[in-house]
């Protein structure tokens, strides 16, 4: 049912708009009536927000995992670079070596 995911996605932003459109109603009307509630709240919304991305920002900072200095392929023996281990044939010589006939 592809098509009930889409009506609900449209009903939920319906809702969302009607919501914005009340709550910019009840601001207009508390700023009309002078109310102190119509600015303490909102500004009250925006500071606990702001201090929310804060509280995130300074957990995420303080529990992120930092790497060791140095390089991780190197070290984990993968990448195949300059530094790169060889694998060495049995019989002591590499694989180029051995596919050859003596001459």
């Amino acid at each position: 049912m592809p098509g009930g995911t889409d009506e609900r996605s449209r009903v939920l932003g319906g809702l969302v708009c009607l919501g914005a459109i009340v709550a910019g109603a009840l601001f207009l009307f508390g700023l009309s009536v002078k109310s102190y509630w119509a600015l303490a709240l909102p500004l009250a919304v925006l500071v606990l927000f702001v201090l929310g991305l804060v509280l995130w920002i300074g957990w995420t900072i303080a529990t992120v995992q930092v790497q060791p200095e140095g390089d991780p392929l190197a070290s984990a023996g993968g990448g195949g670079g300059p530094g790169a281990a060889t694998v060495e044939e049995p019989g002591g010589g590499d694989a180029a070596a051995s596919s050859e006939e003596p001459s």
